[in-house]
């Protein structure tokens, strides 16, 4: 089983236009979702906000930092940064999967009190990551690794 872990000396690795970087594809995430509500409708603005905004700069910089850590070892790190970016790429479509999840059970249960759906959202959110992570762990080719 693997043991989720905090590092904080990952912090370090960050330079201040990196952090920029990430906060400016973020609000240009969000602003889109907003743009896609205004046009659509709050459900198609929903689903677009709950794609990672964070992704689209954590990959690159993931990759960047992986090369980086092996370079410092006189080691190639283009093969390593590219493997840990996929690895980030796949969990963001496994929480993508939960959110889709949510989404719809807030959707088709629009008609139930505020706490029943969000218990139930939040039941199905759990269920459907949990499922796709296991299913991942034991079989890799069934979800695309």
């Amino acid at each position: 089983m693997t043991i989720i872990r905090l590092k904080f000396a990952s912090l370090k690795q960050n330079r201040w236009y990196e952090l920029v970087i990430r906060f400016v594809l973020c609000g240009l995430a969000t602003i889109f979702a907003g743009g896609v509500a205004k046009l659509a409708g709050p459900c198609w603005g929903g689903l677009f906000l709950a794609f990672p905004a964070i992704f689209c700069a954590s990959a690159t910089l993931i990759e960047k930092h992986e090369r980086r850590r092996k370079e410092m070892k006189h080691l190639q790190g283009a093969r390593r940064g590219q493997e840990a970016a996929a690895l980030d790429a796949f969990g963001a479509a496994l929480g993508s999967a939960g959110m889709v999840a949510f989404a719809l059970t807030v959707w088709l249960g629009r008609f139930l009190s505020p706490v029943a759906v969000l218990g139930l959202a939040m039941a199905a959110w759990s269920i459907v990551s949990v499922a796709a992570w296991y299913l991942g762990r034991i079989c890799p080719r069934a979800v695309g690794r």
